[in-house]
């Protein structure tokens, strides 16, 4: 498998492969359609201006004039009516100019070589050293009719400045390269931590804190990374300490079951048997509970199908559980206080009827006798507003944060002895929070809380 690295350098190496053709396509295209005959037409002027001024001065030596042109840059080739030719500069590499192109051009016709040369794919054309990649034209001298051929020496187009740009360019094209190795490899570093991370994340380790300070995109997904990674830790305490709650609560009732039906063997006195027994159904009792919360929580975590949304009157729904609880409330001697608006309300029926029943539930179990709740019922802003408020023995500021967790408790000893699991507010805030809504709790001075429950109306 390859790495990023070589990927990356590979990937490199094909864009700047890629690049090159292009443009060197892309020049060649426009040499073609344009420098071409531009070309082809300045070096024309050239040969003609040569032999202009032969004509015009009566130059006495002509070979020695144009062995002066060649000197200058140029090949040239002067073919007399005679067909005798004389070469001037250095030598053509081929030398192809063929009879009939010769006869034109003594006939008085001008020789395009440059502009017709037969290189359309790529632009040698430029630089091929052929007699038939010249331009041409008539001139008379002494009597005599000559066809005199030119192109440009190519060791004088490559000159001090041509060299230089093309060492800049090889040498930017090195530095590109080794510059984007390096960038690569610095912006694959941390992506070696993150994939080191994942493993150890894997392996069940998520206190190690991941080194990479960064303020671009792979920062920002390392700062992800490490909040996921503080969430699963989180989540891996929360579990286990979940399933060490669970067995722990289950744990005492069922050893109650078994030293009372032990005890029940003996055949002990009548009156110590039926005390054994209502132990044993109380246990039974509180171990049913148990579980049905337990299901009920898992049915919300793998909540598959959406909630069966209905639209309900919520005050009704609020004063039948009331009703429900009114013999709890005429035990304990405690007051209720109602101010429900008429609501109606879009959600499911069912899983909100849990969220009044534990609320209530509570309020009732943790105010002593003689105490009051309020609830009242409210409409703000399109926003549903319950809210729950005993006289109970409240909750200490410090531990509030933590009472929708599962299996919190308080102060354990006292909710063991009035019956707590430690399920009832968890389950408050998945059904609440899975209607699109929050619950918060807050102390009312010396004692009592108050539970305040928002409800969007969807």
């Amino acid at each position: 498998m390859k790495s990023l690295y070589s990927k990356f350098l590979i990937f490199t190496l094909v864009i700047m492969l890629t690049s090159a053709l292009v443009a060197f396509l892309a020049v060649n295209t426009f040499y073609h359609q344009t420098l071409k005959a531009a070309n082809d037409e300045k070096n024309m002027e050239i040969v003609k201006s040569f032999v202009s001024y032969v004509e015009s001065t009566k130059e006495n030596d002509l070979k020695q004039f144009l062995q002066t042109q060649a000197d200058a840059g140029y090949k040239l080739i002067a073919i007399n009516e005679k067909r005798e030719k004389e070469t001037y500069g250095t030598p053509f590499r081929v030398d192809n100019l063929s009879p009939q192109n010769i006869d034109r051009v003594l006939k008085g016709e001008d020789y395009h070589g440059m502009k017709h040369f037969p290189t359309e794919t790529f632009m040698t054309g430029f630089f091929a050293d052929e007699s038939a990649n010249t331009v041409g034209t008539s001139f008379t001298y002494n009597g005599m009719n000559y066809a005199l051929f030119l192109r440009p020496d190519i060791k004088f187009l490559f000159t001090e400045v041509h060299f230089l740009l093309a060492g800049m360019i090889v040498t930017m094209a090195i530095l590109s390269l080794l510059a984007m190795l390096f960038m690569a490899k610095k912006l694959i570093e941390p992506i070696v931590k993150l994939t080191e991370a994942t493993k150890r994340v894997g392996e069940e380790k998520f206190t190690d804190p991941l080194q990479i300070d960064r303020k671009d995109e792979i920062g920002q997904l390392a700062q992800s990374f490490q909040l996921m990674t503080e969430r699963l830790g989180e989540n891996d305490r929360i579990r286990k300490e979940f399933i060490n709650n669970v067995s722990h609560d289950f744990q005492t009732p069922l050893l109650n079951i078994k030293g009372y039906a032990n005890l029940i063997e003996n055949d002990p006195p009548a009156v110590e048997r039926k005390n054994y027994a209502k132990v044993i159904q109380a246990e039974t009792e509180r171990l049913s509970a148990l579980t049905k919360q337990l299901m009920l929580l898992t049915s919300l975590d793998q909540l598959l199908s959406p909630l069966q949304l209905k639209t309900f009157r919520l005050d009704e729904q609020l004063k039948e559980t009331i009703r429900r609880y009114r013999w709890a409330l005429e035990e304990k001697e405690m007051s209720l206080s109602l101010e429900l608006d008429e609501i109606e309300l879009q959600g499911d029926p069912a899983f909100l009827e849990k969220v009044w029943a534990n609320l209530l539930s509570n309020a009732i179990k943790y105010t002593e006798t003689g105490g009051s709740i309020e609830i009242t019922l409210t409409e703000q802003d399109n926003t549903v507003i319950a809210t729950f408020c005993d006289t109970g023995i409240g909750i200490p500021e410090e531990k509030i944060g933590r009472i929708f967790e599962r299996f919190y408790r308080v102060d354990d000893s006292r909710t063991k002895e009035i019956g707590g699991s430690g399920l009832g507010l968890a389950i408050v805030r998945q059904v609440v929070e899975l209607h699109g809504g929050n619950i918060t709790a807050k102390r009312n001075g010396q004692q009592g809380m108050t539970f305040i429950i928002s409800l969007p109306k969807l």
